[in-house]
């Protein structure tokens, strides 16, 4: 498996699939193609189909700057590797063809081609979740010690910057009012919610505070804001709503909540190496469900769980978000995105409640979801999937709040 680096991408939203993987992309192909005389980019299946609400072309034409720019759109058709494909093609004046590259956006900001499975080297021995325990049993250490076993001795300097991006995105959305960009003229609510919140005893005050807390990361990844994508943006509120919440309610102290972080990293590169972490892919499971597996297991960690018991409150996080679809109205990472990842923070904490009453001993493995998951993800269908065809994208969602 790659390094958890891979999960947690530092970037501007709205998409890590469809905004972030196609500027690293474009990137990529202009400096090894910096003396064409012109460019021509064609966009496939649902990177087309909600490439404009996810601001795909802006991202692509940003990274090109002023250079000559053609954006082709193949909404119906889909390459047989993945549903988020590009081809860059590199021309002459002439019109004559320099350069191709056919390239996937799998989700998290990653980039793969025909020819690689991956981005980057694998860091870990260990592919199943399984195998992690029982090294973990064997060596007598936990999951974030498994991280700093495989990892660079410079993981800790990373997740403490991931950590500071979370909880700035946290604090710039819980102090913005206004309208979110796109024609759904969404109103921000995680400054209301956080300040209604205030006024009410608890519990309701602290599930309150959870729910400003995972609205003011969407609203920010919403608005192109700088975010960290935990697996991917469009399901960037949950982790940082969770480890703030722990923070806060619980007084986790930091070197905890960077170790929570650690295990988190390793629950969802289970899920990307052996499934998908990809919208267009899997459906939503595969990314607020990730998010809450990822949560679940941090949060269970945080109050002291055995890895047994944090490896139950993972597996329910994806369980029982089996069969969710991605179908954002107007192509956009407002509805139903944000008001999911609020909900998937507040079962985070539910999970983690639940695995805290048990020991820990489940029927159904961890790994045994992540296979589910994907073999569900696979079986709906495309308009299910990132395209805004069908479910909720279907309705015309004017302004009534």
């Amino acid at each position: 498996m790659e390094s958890i680096k891979e999960i947690y991408k530092i970037g501007h939203g709205p998409s890590s699939s469809h905004t972030m993987g196609p500027k690293k992309a474009a990137e990529k192909f202009l400096a090894e193609n910096s003396d064409a005389a012109k460019y021509e980019v064609t966009l496939y299946g649902s990177l087309a189909a909600t490439g404009k609400g996810h601001l795909t072309d802006f991202a692509i034409e940003q990274s090109f700057g002023s250079r000559p720019l053609q954006i082709i759109w193949e909404p119906k058709t889909f390459l047989p590797r993945h549903p988020n494909a590009m081809c860059f093609k590199a021309l002459s004046s002439q019109g004559d063809l320099l350069k191709e590259w056919t390239c996937y956006s799998v989700g998290g900001g990653a980039i793969i081609d025909d020819y690689t499975k991956s981005e980057t080297i694998d860091v870990y021995e260990h592919t199943s979740m399984s195998e992690i325990l029982d090294w973990c049993n064997r060596n007598g250490k936990s999951f974030w010690e498994y991280v700093e076993e495989f990892e660079e001795q410079d993981i800790w300097d990373y997740l403490e910057e991931v950590l500071q991006v979370m909880f700035q995105s946290i604090k710039r959305g819980l102090h913005s009012d206004g309208v979110l960009p796109g024609g759904l003229k969404l109103p921000r609510k995680a400054n209301s919610f956080n300040t209604r919140g205030r006024n009410f005893a608890t519990p309701f005050k602290r599930r309150s505070q959870l729910f400003s807390y995972a609205l003011a990361v969407m609203e920010e990844n919403a608005s192109g804001g700088k975010i960290v994508a935990a697996p991917t943006c469009g399901a960037s509120g949950v982790m940082p709503a969770i480890l703030k919440y722990f923070q806060k309610t619980h007084h986790t102290d930091k070197r905890s909540v960077i170790r929570a972080l650690a295990t988190a990293g390793l629950i969802g590169n289970l899920v990307k190496t052996n499934a998908s972490i990809s919208g267009a892919e899997v459906g939503c499971q595969g990314e607020v469900g990730t998010a809450c597996a990822m949560a679940s297991g941090a949060a269970t960690q945080m109050m002291g769980g055995t890895i047994h018991q944090i490896e139950y409150s993972a597996e329910m996080g994806l369980e029982h978000h089996l069969g969710l679809t991605c179908d954002p109205v107007a192509g956009l990472v407002q509805i139903p995105c944000i008001e999911r990842n609020a909900f998937a923070a507040e079962r985070a904490v539910s999970h983690n409640n639940y695995a805290l009453l048990t020991d820990g001993r489940h029927r159904i493995s961890f790994d045994e979801v992540v296979e589910t998951m994907y073999k569900t993800g696979i079986d709906l269908q495309s308009k299910y999937r990132e395209t805004s065809e069908g479910g909720l994208a279907i309705f015309d969602a004017l302004p009534n709040c």
